[in-house]
């Protein structure tokens, strides 16, 4: 545990002396023999051509029919990634934004309304969306999981060869943090397979009572699920801006405290959202107090922990900056 807390330390020094940076050990405190550490690449200036630029250094091109996953943000919130911003990576993938209807109500719980805020919030003018549990779901097995045996999508997530994971970095208010693994679980989960997820196999009709480290393991488990469905037909782009402590699915998120970050990307998605971690904290911004706070006093790391402890990937990273 010492030598742990060591390796992160040393780890943060490196971070701000700009050195590449490989994160935590793994769960038994040492890297895989003969495991490559996954590459995270970072632009600092956000905007649409370095949302570009920066799907072009992942060298893994979007073939087939592509889904670009994101979130069309709650009706009342302004946070959520903007069509003006994503427009020319989606279009140059030849994407269809992908989304399931909510588990909690609100203004996105039913396909008509979902479609109507996506129209009102300007995706359907750059790019066709698809509400993928709109004609039902599918099931997609989860391996080495102890919640869950399988995931719950949108049935038409099934049509789609390509995956296109574009996650807008911020707080949350249950799972401490969103990015690329809260996506890809609960983004791509189906109304009852959110419901499923947060009541950690419990329920499909219920968000039950579980523990937070439950609820957490098990959208890691989701998120596996996604990860194996796809292969290497996937890939994770993180916009860290508007750095509230809510979620895009909160109508009424508290207003951000701290300065945006940039873009990241991986292929990796538990790399990628710990280097999002390791950013906001390492941050000169006195602001990130209050999304540290949001992230710790729901035990957002162990989302992380859990991920990697089954197989969706590596809190070591090397963090690329691109010019």
């Amino acid at each position: 545990m010492r030598m742990r807390r060591m390796n992160k330390f040393i780890c943060s020094l490196m971070m701000l002396m700009g050195t590449a940076c490989a994160g935590a050990q793994t769960s038994d405190g040492a890297k895989p023999e003969g495991a490559e550490v996954p590459k995270v690449y970072m632009l600092k200036e956000i905007n649409s051509a370095n949302l570009v630029k920066i799907y072009e250094a992942l060298g893994r091109e979007a073939t087939g029919k592509v889904a670009v996953k994101l979130s069309t943000g709650e009706p009342g919130g302004h946070n959520f990634l903007q069509p003006a911003l994503i427009k020319d990576l989606v279009q140059k993938v030849d994407g269809t934004i992908v989304e399931c209807n909510t588990a909690y109500g609100g203004g996105r719980s039913d396909t008509e309304s979902h479609r109507k805020v996506a129209e009102e919030h300007g995706f359907t003018a750059i790019a066709p969306v698809d509400i993928m549990d709109a004609e039902g779901e599918a099931r997609l097995p989860v391996s080495g999981g102890k919640h869950i045996a399988y995931d719950i999508v949108g049935s038409h997530y099934m049509d789609y060869d390509f995956t296109v994971v574009l996650s807008h970095f911020k707080g949350h208010a249950m799972a401490g943090f969103g990015g690329a693994i809260k996506n890809i679980s609960i983004g791509i989960a189906s109304s009852n397979g959110k419901r499923w997820i947060h009541s950690a196999g419990a329920s499909t009709t219920s968000w039950g009572n579980p523990t937070q480290e439950d609820f957490l393991e098990t959208m890691a488990e989701a998120a596996k699920a996604v990860a194996d469905h796809c292969g290497d037909k996937i890939l994770y782009i993180s916009v860290a801006n508007n750095l509230s402590v809510d979620c895009d699915c909160d109508s009424s998120p508290a207003d951000p405290q701290m300065g945006d970050i940039g873009i990241l990307a991986s292929l990796d998605p538990v790399a990628l959202d710990k280097a999002c971690t390791d950013l906001v904290r390492n941050s000169e911004d006195h602001g990130k107090i209050h999304l540290i706070e949001r992230i710790d006093s729901r035990k957002g790391m162990h989302t992380l922990e859990y991920a990697e402890q089954i197989g969706l990937g590596s809190q070591q990273y090397q963090l690329v900056e691109l010019d």
